[in-house]
């Protein structure tokens, strides 16, 4: 236990720019003082003792602002930062050096037995105000953006933004996990998606109300024929590239499509 708080405390160091000394961060960090109780509560916890590892789990929630489930697995170096409002179930799985901020739920989706809260793998961060319920699995090295409700398994080294939280495939990219603000908006790209596409078929309506007259295709067997002159009235190029766009602008709805209900 002792090796365990030792790499809670100095991750702080890593993580936070605002820790200047250690008896600032041990006096003023409710991150750690939280996980001092935790640890505790949770050894007794492993012992079948009753009552009293919720007592200290209740007190340690009335100090600092954070509640942790006695039977809850908290691996080494988690540094939860700031804290106030973070929920941690009973049967939840903190992988080794999670990062975690204020607001953040790890919570159960019913009255369910048995193994009903999500487990997170290694450096898992969490952004301010998430929700992560049921008993799901997210992988290393995941990230999960500021107020998403993440619902079902996240593979690894993904990102996950949004209501309900959608995949953003990173890969390639090294990204600090303090800059969990930096994310994506997906719905945002499918949107604008959607307005171009929009705007495409308007400026298409009002050309073809703008051209005179044309003489109606007539029909050649299975296939239809046009005059020379409407085969020619339209560039080759251009609607090349108008199909090209509307090619790109599909697949990014598709794959926010797919991702949706994670």
């Amino acid at each position: 236990m002792l090796s365990t708080l030792t790499a809670d405390f100095r991750i702080i160091f890593e993580r936070d720019p605002a820790a200047r000394n250690w008896l600032e961060v041990v006096f003023c960090y409710p991150g750690l003082q939280v996980l001092i109780f935790h640890r505790f509560a949770h050894w007794l916890h492993a012992l079948g003792l009753p009552l009293i590892p919720r007592l200290i789990s209740a007190i340690a929630r009335f100090l600092t602002g954070i509640e942790i489930h006695p039977g809850a697995t908290i691996g080494k170096g988690v540094f939860i930062d700031h804290g106030m409002g973070v929920v941690i179930g009973e049967t939840a799985i903190v992988g080794d050096y999670a990062l975690i901020y204020q607001g953040v739920t790890l919570g159960g989706t019913g009255k369910q037995s048995g193994k009903r809260h999500p487990t997170l793998g290694e450096n898992v961060v969490v952004g301010a105000g998430a929700k992560v319920l049921g008993n799901i699995q997210i992988g290393n090295n995941v990230r999960i953006g500021a107020g998403s409700v993440v619902l079902r398994d996240v593979p690894s080294d993904c990102t996950v933004v949004g209501v309900p939280g959608r995949i953003v495939h990173r890969s390639g990219v090294r990204v600090n996990p303090l800059e969990h603000g930096s994310l994506p908006d997906s719905e945002a790209a499918v949107i604008r998606a959607l307005v171009d596409r929009l705007e495409g078929l308007e400026a298409q309506v009002q050309e073809l109300q703008s051209q005179p007259a044309v003489k109606i295709p007539v029909l050649v067997g299975v296939g239809i024929s046009c005059s020379e002159s409407d085969r020619h009235s339209c560039s080759e190029s251009n609607r090349q590239a108008v199909a090209q766009s509307c090619r790109l602008r599909d697949k990014l709805i598709e794959e926010f499509l797919d991702g949706s209900g994670i």
